[in-house]
């Protein structure tokens, strides 16, 4: 078995941790507020008794960025575990659907599905898990290896007490990135390296969170106000995010 240094380490996360706040500025700097109002549950706005223009968008973004962010950074957690695990045991990217990395390890072939946390998906998502596992199995038990194949649920955080799930394994946390690696110490040793010109990245993303606000307001205010600015009309929200045929706009949003 390979081993990998902090200085591996280290220089991939800053090389590439750069993907993640450019696709996050990006992702904001895209933003519609129609876009963002048709995809959030109007019902939970009014239930929390927001009653200011600017407190809505500031909700209503905050929480539209909270869900982008988590894919995003997911996204780069799972190449981060591919390259430690190809330099370790030669891993790599399946061609599989739905599986993110295949690799040997003490006579075992493990394929694994990558996902950012314990709690990723409902029951149908994880049915759809298994049947990319049955099918990634076959297709490796008909290219005639006689291999023994073992499913694998990576999560890049958070803990999991009972890991076998009967036909797969589920491993979250230390577990997991002992799992690619059998470093015991991996999942902490990543953490620093993380906030490689975090500073400034940040600086830049919240000035132009500053403008999206901004800018989300004042439409906002144009169109699901009253004139002075100080009613919100819940039900052309409603109408917007729910309706059948979709109401029209005072401005282009």
């Amino acid at each position: 078995m390979k081993q990998i240094n902090d200085f591996e380490i280290t220089d991939y996360i800053e090389k590439n941790i750069r993907t993640f706040h450019d696709r996050r500025l990006q992702s904001l700097q895209n933003l519609k507020l129609d876009k963002v109002l048709k995809r959030k549950n109007p019902y939970l706005f009014k239930a929390k008794n927001i009653t200011t223009p600017e407190a809505f968008v500031r909700m209503l973004l905050d929480a539209h960025l909270s869900s982008q962010e988590e894919g995003i950074f997911g996204d780069f957690l799972e190449g981060l575990a591919i390259f430690i695990n190809k330099k370790i045991y030669n891993g790599h990217k399946s061609g599989s659907e739905g599986i993110d990395l295949e690799f040997q390890m003490n006579g075992i072939y493990y394929i694994v599905s990558i996902k950012s946390g314990p709690n990723w998906g409902n029951s149908s998502q994880i049915k759809k898990m298994k049947d990319n596992f049955n099918k990634a199995k076959q297709r490796l038990n008909t290219s005639g290896a006689n291999i023994n194949v073992v499913a694998v649920n990576g999560c890049c955080y958070g803990r999991n007490i009972k890991e076998h799930k009967g036909d797969h394994i589920k491993k979250c946390g230390q577990s997991f990135w002992t799992f690619i690696s059998e470093d015991e110490n991996l999942y902490t040793r990543i953490i620093e390296p993380l906030g490689y010109k975090a500073k400034k990245r940040n600086d830049e993303f919240f000035e132009e969170y500053g403008k999206v606000i901004g800018r989300f307001t004042k439409q906002f205010i144009d169109n699901y106000c009253s004139q002075d600015g100080s009613i919100i009309l819940w039900d052309k929200i409603v109408k917007l995010n729910s309706a059948l045929q979709l109401p029209k706009m005072t401005k282009t949003i």
